[in-house]
């Protein structure tokens, strides 16, 4: 038996979900491993313990208070678009969008862009940090969360790695140049990682480099490494962590190279090379 069309499909997973309270996504699931006979598939999904309880009192609250934020003639129904999203980081959250601040609250809602911030992800995102359901608790929170960002490399590291994923451009796999200069010079910088030693401005002499001899974007692999390299570098800013058989991009390959041609560093390579 041929399966059902595309539109019969709907109706049946809008009867599912109607039925069972779950998600459209568990309604596939049933349905196909039934052959989309409905009654079957409602009663696999209660033989394999599933229980779908209504939202939680903390998943209202939230819920409710990302409505508030919407602009109804401007946004969808679960989406915050640019304008909104920007007034609810300044005037709500009171996070400058000029710093390291504006990731810290992106990672939270794992927002899908920089100007953008969905429902479910305003919504999972608040609960899962347990930061209450309240514009002023979460501002407090992110405050806190600011004040170790420095200091906490586990913290750093997941809004430096989470700013590639929203700080891309539309289904682009890789940052512009232009872009990752903006988000290093934000992430290096107070209150985050500041990049900088007694002896050298490493984000400033990084972002020198970039623009004269870098010409291509940034992947996700090059992004990462950055920053393993700059923790590599604020702990012995000589350099003599690298060599030439390391494991490292070609681009930090060659930014070592352009350093030790500078003077700046001195690796155990190029000493070797001067015996």
């Amino acid at each position: 038996m041929p399966p059902p069309s595309s539109a019969q499909q709907k109706v049946l997973t809008a009867q599912f979900v109607n039925l069972t309270g779950a998600t459209e996504r568990q309604a596939t699931k049933y349905l196909k491993s039934t052959g989309y006979k409905i009654n079957e598939a409602v009663d696999a999904f209660y033989s394999s313990g599933n229980e779908v309880k209504g939202p939680s009192p903390v998943e209202s609250k939230l819920d409710a208070l990302f409505d508030t934020l919407r602009d109804d003639k401007n946004d969808e129904k679960d989406k915050m678009e640019l304008e909104s999203t920007m007034d609810y980081l300044g005037s709500k959250l009171n996070v400058s969008l000029e710093n390291a601040e504006l990731f810290v609250v992106l990672e939270i809602v794992q927002a899908p862009s920089v100007g953008e911030i969905t429902r479910q992800g305003y919504v999972e995102g608040w609960k899962k940090a347990n930061a209450g359901t309240t514009h002023q608790e979460h501002s407090r929170y992110v405050q806190r969360l600011l004040s170790t960002l420095s200091k906490n490399p586990a913290v750093f590291k997941k809004v430096y790695r989470y700013t590639f994923v929203a700080g891309r451009e539309g289904d682009q796999k890789s940052l512009s140049l232009e872009n990752a200069l903006i988000y290093w010079g934000m992430l290096f910088s107070p209150p985050g990682m500041a990049w900088k030693t007694e002896n050298h401005d490493w984000l400033d002499l990084w972002k020198t480099f970039l623009n004269e001899k870098w010409t291509r974007s940034v992947n996700k692999d090059m992004w990462n490494m950055v920053l393993e390299f700059a923790v590599k570098t604020l702990a012995d800013d000589s350099l003599s962590f690298w060599s030439e058989d390391g494991a490292w991009p070609s681009v930090i390959d060659d930014f070592v190279e352009w350093c030790l041609k500078k003077g700046i560093g001195k690796s155990e390579t190029m000493d070797v090379d001067a015996a």
